[in-house]
């Protein structure tokens, strides 16, 4: 169902509205969280704590696009309010993450699930904050300037942050490469899709 319909229905106090959006972002939602927080059990809860506030204010909504964006960023927000509420960060210490078209082959599925395991291991590595800052902006797509406003640091902070989460995931993920190479060589017709995704995953850790 499109975001102005599910937000009109929203406004209209309609409880089954929320329920879709919920079945409909969830995951999502909890992708964002989880890889700023990283405790599966406390993302869960921010995830209902967020929905919940979400039908609190439904009548001061004033989205104008569509619910994922505006989700996701509430999600962002949701993490860093918990990490800075329970002092999981703080600016002395900060120097210390597609869905798969149902076309894709056994073969492909699987490297997909091998590469996201290793990306997700990957990250379990970098420093707290090093890993926010990379999540914020190589999965939530912000800018360095924004993830300096959200983080309340500078953006020579978020460059220097990047740079080192780079040379982190790129060495963990070295191995990956060739795989990814070969898969995207033989792609072909129903497989186009899958390979664009590979070659995206491919330039986050492999580039700046």
């Amino acid at each position: 169902m499109d975001s102005k319909t599910l937000l009109n229905r929203l406004k209209e106090n309609d409880e089954t509205a929320l329920k879709d959006i919920f079945y409909q972002y969830h995951k999502a939602v909890f992708q964002t969280i989880s890889k700023i927080v990283n405790e599966s059990n406390t993302t869960e809860d921010l995830v209902q704590d967020l929905f919940f506030r979400f039908w609190e204010k439904r009548h001061q909504l004033d989205i104008q696009g569509e619910l994922g964006p505006y989700l996701r960023r509430m999600a962002v927000n949701e993490g860093l309010g918990y990490l800075r509420k329970n002092k999981k960060y703080s600016i002395e210490d900060i120097d210390e993450q597609y869905d798969l078209s149902s076309d894709g082959t056994t073969d492909s599925l699987q490297l997909h699930n091998d590469l996201q395991k290793a990306v997700d291991e990957a990250l379990t590595h970098l420093p707290p904050k090093c890993r926010i800052v990379f999540s914020l902006s190589r999965f939530e797509g912000l800018s360095y300037r924004e993830i300096g406003e959200e983080m309340n640091i500078s953006i020579k902070t978020v460059e220097n942050q990047m740079g080192k989460a780079l040379k982190v995931m790129r060495s963990l993920l070295k191995d990956y490469l060739p795989g990814l190479l070969i898969f995207l060589m033989s792609g072909i017709g129903a497989l186009l899709f899958l390979c664009i995704f590979y070659v995206r995953i491919a330039m986050q850790f492999f580039q700046f």
